[in-house]
Parts: structure tokens; C-alpha cells; sequence
């Protein structure tokens, strides 16, 4: 029997993935893409069962907590944050909060303008048609004109605000701070056959309503329409190469645990800035002896989080702060720019979101002692119910040395696998930054009329975002990959998610990898002709 090659192979199926894939199929190539978690059934989800407030683990954001047998473990005794992982169709944005900032253009651009890290290999300018487009094929609300970015026209109106919008943006503009309705990745109308947001709420534990943009029901419906193969259920071990240093395919484990060698002309890596360093890495032999793709020794260097932090504010009147999609509302980057005047280089994003559900409110107030358990119970409780505000805090996390990702020594997943293993330090620039947003946060939230304030600052357990671990750049001692996404030591293997990040902004990262993604693919296709020279 002939040997199965394909053109394309894809490890993983989350959000770069999926739009790589769209952007590839129209070139008639057999493209197949390999995940190791399986497809989501909505009804599945959390906020179908009454209890969903009080039992939602088995949706925890963390692989170590929820623990199906589609995850690996993952080692953070040495991390400072602790990482959220999802494995499945749909990948991280099956349990986001569909936020939706672009990078901005001073991002690709922190060397030239504040003397740290790198500048990008690519600006803001070159993203910018396919950001509109992923916004197109994912259904994005926002306003047209917010003043801290570049012009863009999001497809659909942006979320509404709310009540808590309007409290809070008086207090915003008693400062005289930048603000405006955050851009999010959730229909605000009917679109594409999906119905729009119906104010559900628990976003981050699936959208049984398709509403919030998950690419599970965004793109991979579509691609499969198009002629994209999905096999779900299939753990890849390792990526295989030859003595040309030719990427030939990669050995996976399907859900009967039995072991194959899929052949391909070209494999794209696309499992997120933990998965694809642990990959490459688990992918050794006589060429690369440290790690695929690994000559320049960064593979799983330079990892960044986003550390962040929360402030939260209680209001006297009611603002049905409960109500309405959880990572949206608005968005403040006032303090987004380097100052000379602050003791800490680049800035930080203040993201304001909605308040906290019925039995949040009841179990953290009677545990932080606002709230008393018996007498008087119900009359505190209606006193914080539906009136306060996050103020949540995304630092910018510049890229270091020592913050990685290596291979456990002894910890597998189910199929012997080595599984990843973080080490990451909280720097002193994000330390001051953290002090500095904690601050200014309490400040606006004071200013918009709170008459309580209650600061947490850096939170481990935020560890939604991770870049940078096979970081891009023109130089191949001091990059994995090229400008396009190409590997400087395999010419037709291709790195597309957030490993590829320079630096990691102060922003959500999905919608620019998503763009990086189809700017990739969309490279590929201009260089058919000469891909591997």
C-alpha cells in the first residue's frame, strides 16, 4: 500500500491553526491537522447544569486541576504563574474571555524606541489587512475610532457598556484618561448563522450559546467545508526529519494509543508558546541533538506571561455589574507607553471587566468577612451584589533568558511523554509596573465613586498567555524562526502561535496571532514557487 503523505500537517487545532488552515486551503494542497483533545459538545458546557456556579472544575483553566486524559502535566514548582492550557478543537479560545485588543504599532518597535529587548522583523502596518480579515472570520464587535490604535472598523457594534461602563468612564474622564469600549470576539448580532450574545455570563467555561468567538465554531467548520482534515484524539510525540534536514513528518499517538508516522511535505507547528517548545524539544536526533530547530539554543527561551493583577471596586448604587460577557467592557492604555518619569520601562493595559456572579459574591464576601453567614446576611449581600467593578491589570513582560521551558525530567503525560516543565521569575521592572497599575487603578476606581477597594495585585494563577519561546527574527543565531514564520534550521517547518511573539505587549495576544497566522500562510502561498530555498 502507497505511504499516506500529505501536503500540509498541522499540530494542533486551536486559534492559529484554524486560521492558518483557511487561508491555506484555497491552494487545493491536502492539509491535515493532528489534535490531541477532541471536539467540544456544548451542551456539555458548565451553564447548562443549574449548579454551574458552584461546580465548574471540570472546565478549570489549568491542565494540572482539570486533569482529562487529553492533557499532559505540566511542572511549576519554579514559575511565579501558574499556566492555563486547554487541549482540544478550538484550543485556548474554548475557555477565553474573547478580549480582543490588536498589538499596538509601538510594540514591534520596543528597542528602537525604549532600548530593550528587539524589535519585530515585522510592524504593525504589515499585520493590519489581516487583522481585519481574522475580525471578519470571527466575528469581532468593537467602535470604530478609539484613539490609542491605528483606525479599524470592527464588523459588528461593539458590546454595550452598560451601566458600570457609564460609572466608570465618568470617573475615567473626571482624570482625563484615555478609555473606550473594548474590541471583543463575541457577536453583538446574529452572524454567520450563530446567534448573538444573550448575556449568558460564564464565558470562561464555554459559550453554550456560540456567541463568543471560539474557533471550534468561527473557522473549523468552515475549513472542514473547504476541504481541511481534522483528526482529533491524536497525540504527536515528535516531529521527524532527514538527512537534508527536511522535516518529514511526525510520529503520534491516536486515541486507542496506537503509534503512527504521518508523512508531509511541510508541518506547521501551531500548539501554543508551551506546547510547540516542548515538542520541538522532545524532537531530537543525530541533527539536532538539542531540540528541533534548536541550533540557535532559544527554543523554550524568553518565555512571557502577562503578569497580572486585580482591583476590584464596590459601588452604592446598582450597576447589574453581573450581567453581560466577562472579559468585556472597556479598556483604559493610559499608561500603555513608556514615561520617563516611572521607574519601570514600557506600561500596561487597565482592562475593565464585569463584576462577580451571585455565589462569587456570597462565598467571597462571607470569606473576606464583608459578607456575615446567618443574621444580616441577605442585607450585605444586596449591598455587593450586581455593584462592583474589576479593574484587571495586563503588564507588558519583556522577554529573559532564564524565564523557560524545558522538558520534565521525570513527569509524562498518559503516554510517556516528557511533560513541560516552567521556570519564570517575576522581574523587577514587572514588580515596579505591578505597584505602579495597582495604584492607578485604585485611583480610577475611587474617581468613579467606589466606597470600597479591595487590591489584590499579582495573581499566580494567570497564566493565560504564553509567548515568545520560539521567538521571530531575521537573524538565525539570535531566532528560531524567520520573518514569515519559517525555520531558519528546517525549510519546511513553520512555527505560527504565540511562540513566534518578540516581545509580548500589554494586550490579550489571540487576535494578533491569529493575524500572524494568516500573514504566515498567506507568505507561504506568495513563495510556493521557491518555499524551501
Amino acid at each position: 500500500m502507497a505511504e499516506d503523505i500529505v501536503d500540509v500537517l498541522i499540530i494542533g487545532a486551536g486559534a492559529s491553526s484554524a486560521a492558518a488552515a483557511w487561508s491555506l486551503s484555497d491552494t487545493k494542497m491536502r492539509i491535515l491537522c493532528l489534535e490531541q483533545g477532541d471536539w467540544m459538545n456544548p451542551s456539555e458546557y458548565p451553564s447548562n447544569n443549574k449548579y454551574w456556579q458552584v461546580n465548574r472544575n471540570q472546565f478549570n483553566q489549568s491542565p494540572n486541576g482539570r486533569k482529562w486524559d487529553t492533557d499532559y502535566p505540566i511542572n511549576e514548582d519554579d514559575s511565579a504563574i501558574s499556566v492555563a492550557n486547554f487541549n482540544g478543537v478550538g484550543g485556548g479560545t474554548v475557555l477565553y474571555s474573547g478580549h480582543f485588543p490588536r498589538l499596538k504599532p509601538s510594540d514591534f518597535r520596543a528597542n528602537s524606541l525604549d532600548g530593550v529587548a528587539d524589535d519585530w522583523p515585522i510592524d504593525y502596518a504589515t499585520l493590519d489587512p489581516y487583522f481585519a480579515q481574522n475580525d471578519r472570520n470571527m466575528g469581532v464587535s468593537g467602535l470604530a475610532g478609539d484613539p490609542a490604535i491605528p483606525y479599524h472598523e470592527p464588523p459588528l457594534p461593539a458590546v454595550p457598556i452598560g451601566k458600570m461602563g457609564d460609572t466608570l468612564g465618568r470617573g475615567l474622564n473626571k482624570l482625563g484618561w484615555h478609555w473606550w469600549p473594548s474590541d471583543a470576539a463575541i457577536i453583538t448580532e446574529d452572524y454567520e448563522g450563530r446567534e448573538k450574545c444573550v448575556n449568558l455570563g460564564p464565558c470562561n467555561y464555554g459559550c453554550a450559546q456560540g456567541a463568543k468567538s471560539s474557533v471550534d465554531i468561527a473557522y473549523w467548520p468552515v475549513n472542514q467545508r473547504l476541504g481541511v482534515e481534522l483528526k482529533t484524539r491524536c497525540r504527536v510525540r515528535e516531529i521527524t526529519v532527514d538527512e537534508n534536514d527536511m522535516a518529514t513528518g511526525a510520529i503520534y499517538f491516536d486515541e486507542d494509543g496506537v503509534e503512527h508516522h504521518q508523512r508531509a511535505e511541510v508541518v506547521i507547528m501551531a500548539c501554543n508558546g508551551i506546547g510547540t517548545p516542548r515538542l520541538l524539544l522532545n524532537s531530537t536526533s543525530a541533527r539536532f541533538p538539542d531540540g528541533l530547530a534548536n541550533r540557535s539554543g532559544l527554543v523554550g527561551k524568553n518565555l512571557m506571561f502577562h503578569p497580572w493583577g486585580f482591583v476590584k471596586g464596590h459601588f452604592n448604587e446598582p450597576l447589574d455589574s453581573h450581567l453581560g460577557p466577562m472579559g468585556s467592557c472597556m479598556l483604559s492604555q493610559e499608561f500603555y507607553e513608556s514615561d520617563p518619569n516611572r521607574d519601570f520601562v514600557r506600561g500596561y493595559s487597565l482592562q475593565f471587566t464585569r463584576g462577580s456572579a451571585a455565589i462569587d459574591t456570597a462565598v467571597n464576601g462571607t470569606f473576606g468577612g464583608d459578607i456575615p453567614w446567618g443574621s444580616g446576611h441577605h442585607e450585605a449581600f444586596e449591598k455587593y451584589m450586581g455593584r462592583d467593578i474589576n479593574a484587571n491589570i495586563c503588564c507588558e513582560d519583556l522577554p529573559e533568558l532564564c524565564n523557560t521551558v524545558t522538558l520534565d525530567p521525570t513527569l509524562v503525560d498518559s503516554h510517556g511523554i516528557p511533560a513541560p516543565k516552567i521556570t519564570y521569575r517575576l522581574s523587577d521592572n514587572s514588580k515596579r509596573m505591578m505597584h505602579h497599575a495597582v495604584g492607578k487603578a485604585t485611583e480610577a476606581l475611587q474617581a468613579a465613586g467606589a466606597f470600597q477597594i479591595d487590591a489584590a495585585g499579582h495573581t499566580a494563577g494567570t497564566g493565560w498567555q504564553h509567548m515568545g519561546t520560539a521567538r521571530m527574527g531575521k537573524d538565525p543565531e539570535n531566532s528560531v524562526v524567520n520573518e514569515w514564520g519559517r525555520s531558519h534550521d528546517v525549510k519546511n517547518l513553520f512555527i505560527i502561535d504565540g511562540s513566534v511573539f518578540v516581545t509580548s505587549g500589554a494586550v490579550n495576544p489571540t487576535t494578533t496571532i491569529q493575524a500572524l497566522a494568516l500573514y504566515i500562510a498567506d507568505s507561504m502561498k506568495k513563495n510556493l514557487a521557491n518555499l524551501f530555498e
